[in-house]
Order: C-alpha cells, then structure tokens, then sequence
C-alpha cells in the first residue's frame, strides 16, 4: 500500500477497494502477518459460500445479519465477532439494516492485495 499506518474506519478514501459481490464491497489494509478488512454489506444482500486457506475472525461495527458456517446460521449483532477456521465454507446475508463487518485474516490473502472483484478464490461473484 504506502507508508501510512494511521486509518479510519468510515474514511471511503483509504484501503484497496474490493466488490466481493453485488451488495457487498470492502476495503482492505494489508500488513505483513495481517489483513484487516471493512465490509459495508447493503440491506438485504447475500454473499457467496466460499473458503480459503487463510484463518478469519469477524467483528460486527453496525447493523445485524446471520452469519452461515458450517451448515449453521447464526443471528449477529453489534459487539458480537466469530472465528472461521481455515477451508471452512461461510457467508453471511443482511436484512433490511445492512451491515458493517470488521474482518482479520491471517495470513494475509494474496488476492485481496489488489482492487477487484470476487472472493477471489473462484467462488462465483452473482
């Protein structure tokens, strides 16, 4: 990215920007062991289940949505966060209040070091 290593979460202007899918768009912060990613999820959207080699917490800024891993769902709220190991398939979907997620990859993906599209792991993008 830059030099910078100061950011703000609701600043549009920073990060590598991203459209995982429609409704869904992130920005992404690439460190050298980390990745920190803001998720704006619009009301009612859907992601695409995929998985990926990399380990992933999530935190919930705003909004709700249900949380789908492992063949369960799961209602989230703000303050709530979650642990997707490695190759385990996940997505979430929205309501009518969207959502902001705060998402941590360890390492860091690859893919995502570049704007674009996609989950960029061949998972279908609509």
């Amino acid at each position: 990215m830059t030099d910078q290593w100061a950011f703000n979460v609701d600043d549009m202007s920073q990060g590598i920007h991203r459209t995982l899918c429609e409704g869904i768009t992130t920005r992404v912060f690439p460190g050298d062991h980390a990745m920190l990613s803001v998720v704006r999820i619009e009301p009612n959207s859907s992601g695409t289940l995929h998985s990926h080699p990399e380990e992933q917490w999530g935190y919930l800024l705003e909004g709700s949505l249900i949380r789908v891993q492992g063949g369960k769902e799961t209602v989230m709220k703000v303050g709530d966060f979650w642990r997707s190991p490695p190759n385990v398939e996940h997505t979430v979907r929205t309501g009518d209040t969207g959502a902001v997620v705060l998402d941590i990859f360890s390492p860091p993906r690859e893919e995502y070091k570049q704007a674009g599209s996609g989950f960029g792991d061949g998972a279908a993008t609509d």
